[in-house]
């Protein structure tokens, strides 16, 4: 199956300042894999059968990384709904926790969560057995590592320091554009014949990338696994 993704602007590597990049562009997918990625006009006119996603005024590159998912994955509890305690981690929420369904079952709401920010690949290690289950199954690529720490008394890359009603310290946040840069949070390009592994954001003010929280799809191995209504 052939789908065409075309935003405002196409990012096929954030990460390269010289990489070039497409006004009206638009990423060709088939299957799993990106077939094409150019400006949307010459894409369209060479597969006038393709189903088009039409993003509009968003930018779309390479999904993200997130450099701590041992601690959001392994240490942090992400309530079920039917708590009723939001969906904000909750720093710590599992340390000391023996009952592995339960930490299987925070692991992958969190790795559900994450989607909802273009997260598409996280960074362990992860220790736990049903923690690397939900990983494994989740379609996101895990990747090796500690995770990045900040300097001491400051909160690791990708947790920020806002206050949460009713809880002390930072709130551990699940996107990874808050503390850091588009070009430092990106996993991999967008390249021919590479997985489609993508995500659509809105632009922050100024227009020079996306916006922290402004994630609006996100696709893995080609499945649209997030769209933001």
């Amino acid at each position: 199956m052939l789908t065409l993704h075309r935003a405002a602007l196409v990012l096929p590597d954030p990460a390269d300042p010289t990489a070039p990049s497409h006004v009206d562009g638009a990423v060709l997918v088939r299957d799993a894999l990106v077939e094409a990625v150019g400006p949307y006009p010459e894409l369209a006119a060479a597969q006038p059968t393709a189903r088009v996603r039409d993003w509009g005024d968003a930018l779309l590159g390479p999904g993200l990384r997130h450099p701590d998912g041992h601690r959001l994955l392994e240490r942090a509890y992400h309530p079920d709904p039917r708590e009723e305690l939001g969906d904000a981690p909750v720093p710590d929420g599992l340390v000391g926790e023996t009952d592995e369904a339960r930490c299987g079952a925070s692991a992958r709401r969190g790795l559900q969560r994450m989607l909802g920010f273009g997260v598409t690949a996280v960074a362990g290690p992860f220790e736990r057995a049903s923690v690397r289950t939900a990983v494994a199954r989740s379609g996101l690529v895990a990747l090796p590592g500690a995770g990045s720490a900040g300097p001491v008394g400051l909160p690791p890359v990708g947790l920020s320091p806002v206050g949460l009603p009713g809880a002390v310290g930072a709130v551990w946040s699940l996107d990874p554009l808050v503390g850091l840069l588009f070009a430092e949070a990106v996993h991999g390009r967008l390249v021919v014949g590479g997985r489609a592994d993508f995500a659509v954001f809105a632009v922050a003010p100024g227009g020079d990338g996306p916006r922290a929280g402004g994630c609006r799809a996100t696709v893995l191995g080609g499945r649209l696994v997030f769209r933001r209504r």
